[in-house]
């Protein structure tokens, strides 16, 4: 996940109550005599029926950093719980995407180890180097485009959108649309990120985001890290983190992130007197999707399979679209006549997206990781 917005525990949450000295418990073996902790598929558990019984039985899935605001998680979450009678728990709900990873190593072969992850698509790929992850395949595989999955179903991406830059109206005279526009002297102090862009998903699009705007690609997001020392120097960006909080507060009027993140600020804000104006920028269109993954030491680890199928499941991918994230089976689900066509209420944006490679983004996260600290220093 991105260092996320505001995570507020929701009435299907339950807090983490488990020491965390304690082991976990033993996977359990199906009738076809595979444990859930090695099944590929829900076939090698003899199908659907058994993975949702193996889950039941272990009760619980433990999550991490997983915001209800965030692209529709609350009721992804609470959809989840009520239709399987699984408690699920919520760990460190405002962490990043490296934090998951973090949790994964430090917990190993503990019960409050998370059983999947929500990463940053670069991440993802650190993660699956690292080994941390275990493949597994849902029943829509086949369904999700060659481009947004792993080969070996170690991780495969879930919802995604643009990098916006979204603008409190009624506090800045003339919202910015474009990168170009954040380097103008009437945005002082006002320019923000939702976290630190080497543990953060949605930060580290924006510096991607903001090197196309300058030139750069997705061979070279040096441009995008120079941009940001820019915007330091001139006195326009803020190192305060961008969450609902400092959005509704005025503290960031100008925040750079998901085009879905800034959607919900203005839908959920509107009553509370917040203007929230969102742009895709024409000068740096970047798109990127999150991936689902599950730990490869996960304590629950049907539990864990059975909640990837509830994602990719035509219920799971309309949730998504509801929260104006950009589900991968999108188009399928179209082509099937089960995508909810009226939930469809995304940010406009023109032409199709392309995407870095694994290869450019492990190359593009090694540069960022270097040069970030630089760049906003001082």
């Amino acid at each position: 996940m991105p260092a996320s917005p505001s995570k507020a525990a929701a009435l299907a949450l339950t807090a983490l109550a488990l020491s965390a000295c304690g082991s976990a418990p033993s996977a359990q073996t199906s009738a076809t005599g595979m444990s859930a902790a090695t099944a590929t598929s829900a076939q090698d558990l003899g199908g659907m029926d058994a993975l949702i019984a193996a889950a039941k039985k272990e009760g619980t899935l433990n999550t991490i950093a997983l915001p209800r605001d965030w692209a529709n998680y609350g009721l992804l979450i609470d959809g989840f719980a009520k239709k399987y009678g699984i408690k699920v728990t919520v760990d460190n709900p405002n962490g990043s995407s490296q934090d998951e990873i973090s949790a994964v190593t430090s917990r190993k072969g503990q019960d409050r180890a998370p059983d999947v992850l929500d990463l940053g698509s670069s991440f993802a790929i650190s993660a699956t180097q690292q080994g941390l992850l275990a493949p597994y395949k849902v029943a829509a595989w086949d369904d999700i485009p060659s481009t947004q999955k792993d080969a070996q179903a170690r991780w495969y991406n879930d919802y995604g959108g643009y990098i916006s830059i979204g603008c409190d109206a009624k506090r800045v005279t003339t919202c910015p649309t474009t990168f170009a526009d954040l380097l103008k002297p009437d945005y002082k102090g006002m320019v923000a990120i939702p976290g630190d862009p080497t543990k953060s998903g949605a930060s580290f699009a924006a510096l991607y985001a903001a090197s196309l705007a300058g030139g750069g690609s997705f061979d070279d997001i040096q441009p995008g890290v120079d941009f940001f020392a820019k915007l330091k120097q001139n006195g326009n960006y803020t190192p305060v983190e961008a969450t609902p909080a400092t959005v509704e507060k005025s503290e960031t009027p100008i925040t750079v992130d998901w085009d879905y993140i800034n959607a919900g600020y203005a839908k959920s804000f509107a009553a509370k007197g917040v203007d929230w104006k969102v742009a895709v920028p024409a000068d740096g269109k970047f798109s990127l999707f999150y991936s689902q993954a599950i730990n490869k030491d996960a304590p629950h680890p049907a539990a864990a399979r059975l909640w990837e199928e509830y994602l990719y499941s035509a219920e799971g991918q309309n949730l998504w679209l509801k929260g104006y994230a950009r589900p991968v089976l999108m188009a399928a689900m179209d082509k099937a006549g089960t995508l909810d066509k009226a939930a469809a209420n995304l940010p406009e944006v023109s032409g199709t997206a392309t995407f870095p490679t694994e290869e450019q983004q492990a190359k593009a996260k090694n540069a960022v990781t270097s040069g970030w600290g630089k760049a906003i220093s001082g």
